[in-house]
């Protein structure tokens, strides 16, 4: 099937409109930041060590960063672990046991964070780590199972089945066979967790009320509300907290959509 060249360009018109939606209001925000708020020229490359300062950005991008890795080291193990039982596996209750970790992805954070953090603090975890990262885990938990179940269920069977034969443990099918293939389909994985908790803002609003485990969304709608008419410093300092994110996801981009890719062929 031939395209014309009307077909064509219209396709690439409509990208063109798409990608400038997309990109406008990064360019903005880019533009904004490096400009003097006093209205003096030139590029106002200050902006970023004053709100980075000011905002004292270091501590809470440790925070995130530090929150990020918990539930990331936690809730991938446990999502490959998961995935593979309820994808390779077939014992009694599985469908029962997979229905309910869907629920975690259907159940909305606002619905439980209240009843959450009093049973958190009945417990003494407010204000700590675990108290950011654990519903954080629990919910990357439940998505990620039911994304390496995907993958799992269409892993070469005759690969398993030829290390089985050989005398390989599952634990070696598992992370020796199967994780290096299914790379793509982790590391897209990886790239959602990360993205999704890095930019978390009711649970550590709720979990941490003394401040203690602020996370950079957090600080950064604090300073928003300190310098409310200083648009290029509010702009640079959306730039800070948003360039952990940018950077994973440039990192790591070939494997991403390859993985996202492979996601929607399989389903």
């Amino acid at each position: 099937m031939t395209t014309s060249r009307a077909e064509t360009a219209m396709n690439y018109l409509l990208l063109v409109v798409v990608c400038a939606f997309a990109l406008g209001p990064i360019v903005v925000v880019l533009v904004t930041s490096l400009q003097p708020d006093l209205g003096g020229g030139g590029i106002a490359w200050g902006n970023y060590a004053e709100a980075w300062s000011q905002g004292s950005f270091a501590r809470y991008l440790r925070t995130s960063a530090l929150v990020s890795a918990t539930v990331l080291v936690v809730a991938l193990t446990a999502s490959v672990l998961a995935g593979y039982a309820f994808g390779t596996m077939t014992f009694r209750g599985s469908t029962v046991v997979f229905s309910l970790v869907l629920v975690g992805i259907m159940v909305p954070t606002e619905a439980i964070v209240v009843p959450l953090f009093y049973d958190l603090r009945t417990l003494g975890l407010t204000n700590t780590l675990w108290a950011v990262a654990f519903p954080q885990m629990a919910q990357s938990i439940a998505f990620g199972s039911y994304w390496m179940r995907a993958y799992f269920r269409t892993a070469p069977r005759s690969l398993m089945e030829a290390a089985r034969l050989d005398g390989a443990s599952e634990r070696r099918v598992l992370w020796s066979i199967l994780v290096p293939v299914g790379r793509p389909a982790i590391v897209t994985m990886t790239v959602l967790v990360f993205m999704w908790t890095w930019n978390e803002f009711l649970i550590p609003l709720v979990m941490s009320p003394n401040g203690a485990y602020r996370t950079a969304p957090l600080a950064l709608a604090l300073f928003q509300g300190q310098h409310v008419q200083a648009t290029s410093l509010l702009a640079a300092a959306a730039v800070l907290v948003a360039l952990p994110v940018v950077v994973v996801y440039l990192f790591l981009q070939r494997h991403f959509i390859r993985g996202m890719l492979e996601g929607a062929v399989r389903e």
